[in-house]
């Protein structure tokens, strides 16, 4: 299965979540992240708090959505907040589309603690969801049938 994480700068909760799939679920799935409007460059908590929870990071880089014209993902996954009132992008593309509303760790303020268990607990939130991933990729499903599944997990 390839996934596609779509987030609209792409330096920090889309590339969490590619280098979590990647190193979770690599047997079973190949994950890339892109933006609408990237940045250019991995937010420096995000390459610090998967370095802490022993992820690698070494290929992580901010790029552009239409670097992967011929990626071809069979899910795609915004993981903007939608509940913050965040406009999320919209790829245009035949694959499967699902979205995980996360909130921004590069977003919050306060103390150093309070940014890191920010960062951890969006880390958590994805691991979590890539298990679930996981064990989807690891089935021969349609892709009615992974819409249906992912509707059960409640995805979106």
């Amino acid at each position: 299965m390839k996934v596609l994480y779509v987030c609209t700068h792409n330096r920090c909760r889309s590339i969490l979540s590619e280098a979590i799939t990647n190193h979770l679920a690599g047997d079973r799935i190949i994950a890339k992240s892109a933006g609408s409007q990237p940045s250019g460059e991995v937010h420096p908590l995000s390459l610090k708090y998967l370095q802490e929870a022993g992820i690698p990071t070494q290929e992580l880089q901010s790029q552009s959505w239409e670097d992967f014209d011929d990626f071809e993902p069979d899910l795609v996954i915004t993981v903007c907040d939608s509940a913050a009132g965040e406009a999320c992008p919209l790829w245009m593309g035949s694959s499967l589309k699902l979205h995980w509303g996360l909130s921004d760790p590069s977003k919050v303020e306060g103390d150093e603690d309070t940014i890191a268990n920010s960062f951890r607990a969006c880390i958590a939130q994805i691991t979590e969801r890539v298990k679930n991933l996981r064990e989807l990729a690891g089935k021969s499903l349609t892709p009615s049938e992974l819409k249906s599944e992912l509707n059960r997990l409640g995805a979106k």
